[in-house]
């Protein structure tokens, strides 16, 4: 692979990939790879640089960080070497293909391949295809593809191009990035029915856009003709849900924040309010609740603020004998149930307070995974989480069957099912994950920095105090900061602050 222009300085290349002819006997591969044999050399390596090497070319990486750069302004050559001959479908090259950077591009390049040793053929050339960046090239060399009648057409359209581009730059940085819905939308008419046996060859009873009976009889019950727009469908039913007559609605949302404020819902099924799903154990509460809720607008704010000012939230979890003995799994809230943090709450608890939470909010997310194309996709656990992760959680780009070493131990459920219910466990994995992943140990280090910073110069106290209101709320006794103090002077900051990091009373709100 031979670059002899580019639109900036030497050419870059984060992965080339050559693919074999898909047989009976072996499926297609990247042959190019270096776990499949392929041996890699260069025109010349870009120097001293980790994130630009040789090695870049064929590791199975994309991006720009893990990429190949020449030594030469504008021009380079890579060439892959296999072991034995083989029969080539497809070549695949890319600058940067997680889209951050536009630079260093080849515009004019050619492939060769070899039979024998220095026997060199072009298979293939940038002379028939039209550069990536139109507007960027009309004016920076001949368009290879274009002659020059066309390119006096094509250069006033290039110009206004970059003109449109910097006003839609200018719009996106006014009101955030742009949106838009892109689709065909038709009309599907009826009429419809159920099917017999589930077989669509099969009809039964015709069916008619309507509201559920068994659940209201009201005048706010709908129903539609079978050939009604879909918009006209979607309004009634979502009328129907908030309608002041329909009680179901605001009885399961009320009971879905019960259940996350106090770990179980007064309904213990929060998906399920039918003949197979729980009872609720304060029937006349969730029904105060879901008219609180109507009556503020369906608003979600104030009926969290009642919750958490009631009595029973603000009570102690120390348990009582006698009750415990009636009640012990506290369905009736005479103690508040202890409540563990979620995988994503324990994340997110340790990066604010080592002060690392990044607390912007929108834009996009970030993930804990390096994603790779090679035939199947496949995700890679990141070793390192670097700051461009320590985000809050909610903004993690999760992938289905990906498991992310924190969350995950603390039962971070499937992306791929729907789980009304967390589960919670107990394992060693988690005490073990605490104690020694990379995250929890780097936040250590940057909560010891910002005790140091927060305090004065070696006042251990002090330090102590502060890392017991930053993590507990509350402050230290007496007796604690004496054994931290101790612990400090034998073992450092650094291990005060992952003792901190790992203790019970972070991750369970009392």
């Amino acid at each position: 692979f031979t670059v002899t222009a580019t639109n900036s300085a030497a050419p870059c290349l984060d992965e080339l990939e050559v693919w074999n002819v898909k047989t009976v006997e072996t499926p297609s591969e990247n042959i190019a790879a270096a776990k499949s044999g392929g041996k890699a050399i260069s025109s010349g390596d870009f120097p001293n640089n980790p994130k630009h090497k040789l090695e870049h070319i064929n590791d199975g990486l994309y991006g720009n960080s893990k990429s190949w750069i020449s030594n030469t302004k504008g021009t380079g050559w890579v060439q892959i070497e296999f072991a034995d001959e083989q029969l080539i479908d497809r070549i695949v090259w890319g600058r940067d293909r997680e889209g951050a950077y536009a630079d260093r591009l080849p515009t004019s390049c050619k492939i060769e391949v070899a039979t024998q040793p220095g026997q060199w053929s072009v298979v293939a050339t940038s002379q028939d295809r039209f550069p990536l960046e139109m507007g960027q090239m009309l004016d920076a060399s001949p368009l290879l593809a274009l002659s020059e009648d066309q390119l006096l057409q094509a250069r006033p359209l290039a110009r206004t191009l970059r003109q449109l581009r910097g006003e839609v730059s200018r719009l996106k940085d006014a009101s955030g990035p742009l949106k838009w819905w892109v689709g065909n939308f038709t009309q599907v008419n009826g009429p419809f029915y159920t099917f017999v046996g589930g077989s669509p060859q099969r009809n039964g009873d015709e069916v008619t856009p309507g509201s559920l009976d068994v659940l209201t009889q009201s005048k706010n019950d709908y129903t539609l003709d079978s050939t009604s727009a879909e918009q006209d469908r979607r309004l009634s039913l979502g009328k129907w849900l908030v309608s002041d007559e329909n009680p179901l609605t605001p009885r399961v949302l009320a009971n879905r924040l019960w259940h996350y404020h106090f770990g179980t819902g007064i309904v213990n099924t929060p998906s399920d309010f039918g003949f197979m799903g729980g009872r609720p154990s304060h029937p006349e509460l969730l029904d105060w609740l879901a008219v609180q809720l109507q009556e503020h607008g369906w608003r979600l704010k104030p009926l969290h603020k009642t919750m958490m000012l009631s009595q029973t939230y603000r009570q102690s979890s120390l348990h009582r004998e006698g009750a415990a003995k009636i009640d012990g799994d506290s369905r009736l809230l005479w103690m508040f149930p202890p409540r563990r943090l979620s995988g994503e709450e324990i994340r997110d608890a340790v990066l604010s307070i080592s002060g690392k939470l990044n607390p912007q909010m929108g834009g996009l997310g970030f993930r804990l995974f390096q994603y790779v194309q090679d035939n199947v996709a496949t995700y890679h656990p990141l070793d390192k989480h670097g700051p461009e992760t320590y985000r809050r959680a909610v903004y993690h780009h999760h992938a289905r069957a990906m498991q992310i070493d924190l969350m995950t131990e603390f039962d971070t459920p499937d992306c791929a099912f729907s789980t009304p219910r967390r589960s919670i466990t107990t394992t060693p994995l988690q005490a073990l994950t605490m104690m020694n992943h990379s995250f929890t140990l780097d936040m250590a280090g940057f909560l010891a920095k910002r005790l140091e910073e927060d305090c004065p110069p070696a006042d251990r106290r002090a330090q102590v105090s502060r890392a017991f209101v930053l993590s507990f709320g509350r402050p230290a006794t007496s007796a604690e900061i004496s054994a931290s103090v101790m612990l400090i002077e034998q073992h450092g900051l650094k291990a005060f602050c992952r003792a901190i990091l790992n203790s019970n009373e972070l991750i369970y709100v009392n």
